[in-house]
């Protein structure tokens, strides 16, 4: 993926400004979920006719997860899965869990990690709902999560979590900055879970191809070289969505702490590998969670 590819889904993702932010929330909450769920369909159609690059790559996505030519229903399940995750967001961050039915598997892995100190990284994708995954973190009230991003869109997540739910807001930590590994191991050091979606890279560089449903993709390097410099366990985090209110959260144990500094390299393609993997399990398993709306394989 090139670096102009690579910024694309930067610009696009995040246009919204910060009174938008609010008046979306706002409305949402006035409405509530069931109303606000109906608006999401001609959002849909709209989106359908007048996006013709998402289309493009959700057709191109949807062909190799599915086996097939995708229909029109399919194009429109997918974005209408994207907008019922985003919508989900709104009460998910408000701390509306009961609103849900989240199933947990593998919840045992954290408890074991927390027994030996706690302190580890939850990887996850931009795929399903990385929300729900953490709303399961600050429902048992014991497990802090923090969220690792790019400083760009730290910046932007912040002030759209500051008009959700303001005290979300110190969870993430922004990357690039000459602070962010000291910020990271200082809450490691203190127990913390910290969530990387490591499928996308900003500058486009550092990328490592792994077969991806059938073609090479690139996925990249740091987030893992940071897992290595880190010694720290290295958990899977899927929140899927299955329709209506349903969703299941999956974590499962990609790596454990690198043992010797010079096993380094084996030990992030060992990693990339499992997780490029994993990930392709879960998209054949629930293809329309996929969120990444750009020439992935490129």
């Amino acid at each position: 993926m090139t670096a102009s590819r690579a910024q694309e889904w930067v610009t696009r993702a995040e246009r919204g400004s910060l009174p938008l932010i609010r008046l979306g929330v706002w409305t949402t909450r006035i409405l509530g979920r069931r109303v606000a769920r109906l608006l999401l369909y001609p959002l849909c159609l709209y989106f359908l006719a007048s996006s013709p690059s998402a289309l493009r790559h959700s057709g191109a996505y949807l062909r190799r997860v599915l086996g097939r030519r995708p229909r029109l229903k399919d194009y429109f399940r997918h974005f209408l899965t994207f907008a019922r995750c985003l919508l989900d967001r709104v009460f998910l961050l408000g701390e509306q869990t009961d609103a849900f039915e989240i199933t947990v598997h593998g919840e045992e892995i954290l408890h074991d990690i927390e027994q030996q100190g706690g302190g580890c990284l939850l990887f996850g994708a931009h795929f399903g709902s990385f929300e729900v995954a953490r709303a399961v973190g600050r429902r048992r009230g014991d497990l802090p999560i923090s969220l690792l991003m790019y400083e760009e869109n730290a910046q932007k997540i912040r002030a759209a979590l500051a008009a959700i739910n303001p005290r979300l807001a110190a969870e993430v930590i922004g990357l690039g900055r000459l602070d962010s590994l000291i910020l990271v191991a200082e809450r490691l050091q203190r127990g913390h879970f910290i969530g990387v979606l490591a499928d996308r890279n900003v500058a486009g560089t550092d990328l490592v191809r792994y077969d991806f449903l059938g073609k090479p993709a690139a996925f990249p390097q740091g987030p893992f070289r940071m897992a290595m410099l880190l010694r720290r366990p290295l958990v899977m985090m899927v929140g899927v969505y299955r329709g209506g209110r349903r969703y299941e959260v999956h974590f499962e144990l990609l790596a454990e702490p690198m043992a010797r500094p010079q096993d380094g390299q084996a030990w992030i393609d060992d990693a990339m590998r499992a997780y490029a993997a994993r990930l392709e399990h879960y998209c054949r398993a629930a293809p329309y969670n996929w969120f990444n709306f750009y020439d992935f394989w490129a």
